[in-house]
């Protein structure tokens, strides 16, 4: 049988054999050219990474170069307490919850102002800030000093006039009385040295210590506590070196307001200190001038000069009819009034006079003491 061949058709072509070689360099090169497609996009990657941290550094998170091309934000101020013992963090929630921080957390603030290095001396007081960004806020508070309430304790002056004086400061009066009767306000050891606080805020206040005050905000609370930590700080040592009970530290408190009001000069304070003991220990009339006064003033009464008649008053604190200490102190004494109180002068006077200068003539007896008074009135 003869085979139909189709002259049309043609030959059928065997494939040639791969050369292994060139398939081996083949899939090489295809390898080469994913590896580049890989790497170029990991370069890329890092590429746009870079600059997003560049952008980040530069613009969310500023750095020095922007602080010489930035203002710091002017506008309306809000004004943030920083109490005392606060860190970064705290300081940082007390800007946020004043209305100071915007666009930004606590956390964020708390780190500018590490890395501004505020951290470790942000000072307690009052900050007048324009509420802006964290970066912002801590630009501002890094050449901020903050602003500090002035407040004077003066000594002498009774429980009336130093309210008066406080209120000039701008404290309430009401406010004031409050913050003296609350015990929380004295220092925990003075409140376990006397057991219970006295009830009166005319004897607490003599444990105030006289002296100008910076407070963190003008506030009676801790004006009281700020002042009472340091009456207790100046004299805890020397009552407890004296071994003195709570009556004894409240006898002086007396002896000192009395002496605080008849010293013109500190230097005679432990004199007329001793002078009123012995005076004590001999059972004799206080006879002082000051008592007197006070007396009056419970009553409503200014004087200014004690006459005859004023001695007549009926009252605990008229030294001139009432054997012994008055029941409460007359006024705030001061550290040298203090100090005579609790240390007085060992001396043999029973009396005494104030010349034209304000220092005494001393006597040890009565006939003495008019020879004084007959000296003082011929030198007016």
């Amino acid at each position: 049988m003869q085979e139909n061949i189709n002259p049309r058709r043609k030959p059928v072509r065997s494939k040639p054999k791969p050369n292994p070689k060139m398939m081996a360099h083949l899939r090489k090169r295809k390898r080469n050219r994913k590896y580049l497609f890989s790497g170029i996009i990991g370069v890329s990657l890092l590429w746009c990474v870079a600059i997003a941290v560049a952008f980040s550094y530069y613009f969310k998170m500023p750095s020095e170069i922007w602080e010489d091309l930035l203002p710091i934000p002017t506008g309306d101020k809000v004004n943030i307490v920083i109490e005392s013992g606060m860190n970064a963090r705290q300081a940082a929630r007390a800007f946020e919850f004043g209305g100071a921080l915007e666009n930004g957390s606590p956390a964020d603030l708390a780190r500018w102002l590490i890395k501004f290095g505020i951290d470790k001396r942000i000072l307690a007081g009052q900050y007048s800030v324009v509420p802006s960004s964290p970066w912002n806020l801590a630009r501002q508070l890094k050449t901020q000093r903050p602003a500090l309430i002035k407040a004077m304790i003066v000594p002498g002056l009774d429980i009336f006039s130093l309210k008066d004086a406080l209120a000039g400061q701008d404290f309430n009066p009401e406010k004031f009385d409050a913050a003296i009767m609350n015990d929380n306000n004295y220092p925990e050891a003075l409140r376990k040295f006397f057991g219970t606080l006295p009830s009166s805020k005319y004897m607490r206040i003599v444990f105030l210590q006289p002296e100008t005050y910076m407070l963190v905000e003008r506030s009676s609370d801790e004006l009281v506590s700020t002042a009472s930590n340091a009456w207790w700080s100046r004299w805890n040592k020397f009552i407890k070196a004296g071994n003195l009970t709570s009556k004894d530290v409240t006898e002086a408190a007396v002896v000192a307001s009395m002496v605080e009001r008849e010293v013109m000069h500190e230097s005679e304070a432990r004199k007329v200190s001793g002078v009123i003991h012995n005076r004590l220990r001999s059972n004799m009339l206080l006879q002082i001038d000051a008592t007197v006064v006070y007396a009056w003033r419970l009553k409503g009464r200014k004087l200014t000069r004690v006459l005859n008649k004023d001695l007549e008053i009926n009252s605990p604190y008229n030294t001139y009819k009432i054997p012994g200490l008055p029941p409460e102190p007359i006024c705030l004494p001061g550290a040298a009034a203090w100090g005579a109180a609790l240390s007085p002068e060992y001396n043999e006077y029973y009396y005494y006079v104030a010349g034209k200068d304000g220092f005494h003539y001393f006597a040890k007896t009565y006939s003495e003491h008019l020879q004084n008074i007959r000296q003082v009135r011929a030198s007016k």
